[in-house]
């Protein structure tokens, strides 16, 4: 099997660059990544830049999807822990709220939300 870089196996070898065009299955959109960039925190300036938000983004949604423990996140989506300090840091400063509540704000008023509550009466006990 070749990898996605032309190399046979997996991790092994030397790293490849990250590139945008460069989309695995599962990774964001372009156009899901257009509508997060302008919405994330942004380095302040002090201490270490901060590494590209896409690739730890798809380093957090790798881990979430897979189920799958941290230490085993390919390598093209950064270190691990670097997507593990940056999902609890953004846990713990709101970040996540804050971005569900800027995206489902503007899908609502483009409409394209559509809310409707379903309640299944087999599973609702009334005493």
């Amino acid at each position: 099997m070749v990898a996605a870089g032309g190399r046979a196996g997996g991790t092994g070898g030397a790293r490849r660059s990250w590139k945008e065009d460069e989309l695995a299955r599962g990774d964001l959109s372009n156009h899901a990544w257009r509508r997060l960039k302008p919405r994330l925190p942004q380095s302040r300036g002090r201490g270490r830049p901060w590494r590209n938000h896409r690739r730890v983004l798809n380093g957090i949604r790798w881990v979430l999807r897979t189920g799958s423990p941290g230490r085993d996140l390919p390598g093209r989506d950064g270190p691990w822990q670097t997507c593990d300090d940056r999902f609890a840091r953004w846990q713990r400063d709101g970040t996540w709220e804050r971005l569900q509540q800027a995206l489902q704000g503007a899908a609502d008023a483009a409409g394209d939300l559509a809310w409707e509550v379903a309640v299944e009466a087999t599973v609702v006990r009334a005493h």
